[in-house]
């Protein structure tokens, strides 16, 4: 399904279903718009706390069915254990998508890939809440065992206690890296997750392309406001065909006769890279003869001190260069961390 989409593939639809006429309602705009690829509906809601909306239950289904058929749109919803599996394919639903919660515990994502043994429908899987590359992995790993051959990634951002104007931080590179490692599978973003806020759908949906990602997950309600579950992160169907107008969608390959330009660029790049692991080495042999050192004169590993003026006068250099102080607090962590790696080896040597 998904590799016959012509991407951007797009995802929308109201957080949750809340009653046939709201779906109805909410499918006609969105059939106007000719765009979107799949009609999306929460119909079970995994809420933190309980005493607020968690879904209508199974009777959604087969609004949601209903409606997709009527309009001509597939359908999809979230599934979190057999029942929901059982009861979706029941209904006809065309495509079942693993949420972050779920993704986060590999019981539960074993649980629902048992339950798809033998069955042929799409999967989308989200990411984990925390930023746990390898539990998405795994949990595509699990699905993908299971037989089901059609598996798209979603990508919705990640909870942390620091506080952004991100609902789910982004952290971009995670995503990247299962591109790398699963360039056959489509990620779709989900903006509506990661912003939390009506105003940030669009900066976030441009970076998404701007990344390469095969598509967009974007809730729409017909009256966001009052909306049973995430209000402030719903748009109309009428903005969302605003904000798909205003994206710019941009190839992945050069223009036609300019490859010279980025062949030439990305030499430059292989002879810096080239550079820049030469001087790492050099400076794990600086390492080394310090690790020697501190052997002879029983000397500790970290001096917390120094640590803290190299990152010091590391970011005031870097600052000054353009560089961003997250991106060489990062850096120099990971130097740092293999360095005390090599001179505990050093120091355990006989």
């Amino acid at each position: 399904m998904f590799s016959t989409i012509e991407k951007p593939i797009l995802i929308a639809g109201p957080c949750s279903a809340e009653s046939e006429e709201q779906l109805d309602c909410i499918t006609k705009e969105l059939a106007t718009t000719r765009q979107v690829d799949l009609l999306r509906a929460g119909i079970w809601k995994p809420r933190t706390r309980p005493g607020s909306f968690e879904g209508v239950g199974e009777i959604g289904l087969n609004w949601l069915a209903k409606v997709g058929k009527k309009y001509g749109i597939p359908t999809t919803t979230e599934v979190a254990n057999i029942k929901h599996v059982e009861q979706a394919l029941k209904a006809g639903i065309d495509v079942l998508w693993i949420g972050a919660r779920t993704t986060v515990n590999p019981f539960s994502v074993q649980e629902i890939a048992d339950a798809l043994q033998g069955v042929k429908v799409p999967v989308m899987i989200k990411n984990p809440i925390n930023p746990d590359l390898n539990l998405w992995v795994g949990a595509i790993e699990r699905i993908r065992n299971a037989g089901i051959t059609e598996i798209a990634a979603i990508h919705r951002g990640f909870s942390s206690y620091e506080k952004t104007k991100f609902r789910n931080i982004p952290k971009w590179g995670i995503p990247v890296e299962l591109m790398q490692l699963f360039p056959e599978i489509p990620i779709i973003c989900d903006p509506s997750h990661i912003g939390g806020a009506r105003d940030l759908i669009s900066s976030v949906s441009q970076k998404a392309l701007d990344m390469n990602m095969s598509g967009l997950m974007i809730e729409t309600h017909h009256k966001p406001d009052q909306a049973l579950s995430d209000a402030k992160q719903q748009i109309t169907p009428a903005r969302l065909t605003d904000i798909l107008n205003e994206l710019v969608i941009r190839n992945p390959n050069p223009a036609k006769g300019t490859d010279y330009i980025l062949d030439d660029l990305r030499s430059k790049i292989d002879e810096i890279d080239e550079d820049l692991i030469n001087n790492l080495a050099r400076r794990f042999e600086v390492i080394d003869k310090i690790g020697a050192y501190k052997k002879d004169n029983n000397m500790t590993i970290l001096q917390i001190e120094r640590w803290f003026e190299i990152l010091s006068s590391r970011k005031k250099s870097g600052s000054s260069k353009g560089l961003r102080d997250e991106f060489i607090d990062e850096v120099l962590k990971s130097i740092h961390k293999e360095s005390v790696y090599q001179q505990t080896n050093i120091l355990n040597r006989d």
